[in-house]
């Protein structure tokens, strides 16, 4: 995708109703590039998503502090949406810098932790679980 988490912020900023919001979510999530139906595997399954999602993890560069590129995918349109999000943060960055990422701050500024039901909040906490452990291990 070739947005930046700051404009996905930025435009969420201009966005005062979260019906809209919501809307963008799922538009992000259309243009997020799904996984092949090999890919959707046990293995590739993030645990702790009431929506399945799944995400796979490619490692490129130097082997001290390897780039992770993630794709991903969702059954669901808005979890998808925050699959996107998630991978515009975090794919494409070295582990270390993944590591040093505040999710949460991100997300607080979008606003989606107070407007999200536990359910998908919980599942956005195992999605970055699940990349911040990916990138530990690539590291180790």
């Amino acid at each position: 995708m070739s947005i930046s988490i700051d404009e996905i912020i930025d435009n969420f900023s201009y966005i005062d109703d979260w019906e809209e919001r919501y809307r963008y979510v799922i538009e992000l999530g259309r243009d997020l590039k799904g996984l092949s139906p090999e890919a959707m595997t046990e293995a590739n399954k993030v645990q702790g998503c009431v929506s399945q999602v799944w995400l796979t993890t490619e490692l490129s560069g130097d082997s001290d502090n390897p780039t992770l590129i993630f794709q991903g995918d969702s059954d669901a349109h808005i979890v998808k949406g925050l699959v996107a999000i998630a991978l515009i943060t975090f794919s494409g960055k070295s582990a270390k810098e993944i590591l040093a990422t505040d999710a949460d701050a991100i997300f607080n500024k979008i606003g989606l932790h107070d407007h999200l039901t536990p359910q998908r909040s919980n599942g956005l906490q195992a999605m970055i679980g699940r990349i911040k452990t990916d990138a530990q291990n690539a590291l180790s």
